[in-house]
């Protein structure tokens, strides 16, 4: 799980990655980057003012990304009773904190919670 890229570079990978998915908006409410599909977050990116610590927030259904998500350092469900619906907070500033690419992978995987089939197909390929 070693990292060579800073926690905003991480961040960004993340960010532009979550961008390109089929319908995916950013907007910013709470002050808070976010990215949409149809009008429902998939990913939480926090801000980037250095206000508070970066880190991302996903929805994990499938159990076993869901447990190992949750073994990252500092990892933790997220707050406001969002954990309880599969909402993972990853924390970025961590030593061995998940590697940008594995962070797309659950960022992808939150991205086909929430999108609607339609879209889904769009990102297959179908």
């Amino acid at each position: 799980m070693a990292r060579t890229a800073g926690p905003a570079a991480v961040r960004e990978r993340v960010r532009t990655f979550a961008l390109g998915l089929p319908g995916a908006v950013e907007e910013f409410p709470w002050g808070e980057s976010v990215i949409k599909v149809n009008k429902k977050v998939f990913v939480f990116l926090g801000v980037d003012d250095g206000s508070h610590p970066p880190g991302i927030t996903v929805k994990l259904r499938d159990p076993e990304a869901h447990a190992h998500a949750l073994t990252s350092p500092g990892a933790e469900p997220a707050g406001y009773g969002l954990g309880k619906a599969g909402w993972v907070r990853i924390p970025l500033t961590e030593r061995a904190a998940p590697a940008a690419e594995l962070l797309c992978d659950w960022t992808e995987e939150s991205y086909r919670v929430i999108a609607p089939k339609k879209l889904i197909a769009e990102l297959d390929g179908v």
